[in-house]
């Protein structure tokens, strides 16, 4: 059977915060489109995708699940993302929105953030 949007949803937001990046990538569909943030350009398939999430692998990270919106196919995931590198904090907090196929993979997400939603500090 295959997962259902919601469940893999709470499953990215959970992963971006632990996972290694090939086991967030295994929750996204081979062609997959991701544009992070909106009206950025698009990263096209796993390879293009990988590099994204791979920028997080090695840095200390939590992220707290706010709200999962499920319609069909279509999630939006509110949570908030906390970085932290050297001395310094960034919090972001997206809303993910993503479309899902017949298996339970992400086709398509799109994550609305701007400058308001990201804060850097000194720890």
């Amino acid at each position: 059977m295959a997962a259902q949007p919601r469940d893999v949803a709470e499953q990215y937001v959970k992963l971006v915060a632990s996972g290694p990046t090939e086991q967030i990538l295994s929750l996204y569909a081979e062609g997959a489109v991701v544009e992070d943030p909106i009206g950025s350009a698009a990263r096209v398939g796993h390879d293009a995708i990988r590099e994204m999430y791979g920028a997080l692998e090695n840095l200390e990270r939590t992220t707290e699940l706010h709200s999962v919106r499920s319609a069909g196919r279509h999630v939006a995931v509110s949570f908030t993302l906390v970085t932290k590198f050297g001395d310094k904090q960034m919090t972001l907090s997206p809303i993910d929105i993503m479309e899902f196929d017949d298996e339970g993979k992400i086709v398509s997400m799109k994550a609305y953030w701007g400058p308001d939603d990201m804060r850097m500090e000194d720890i």
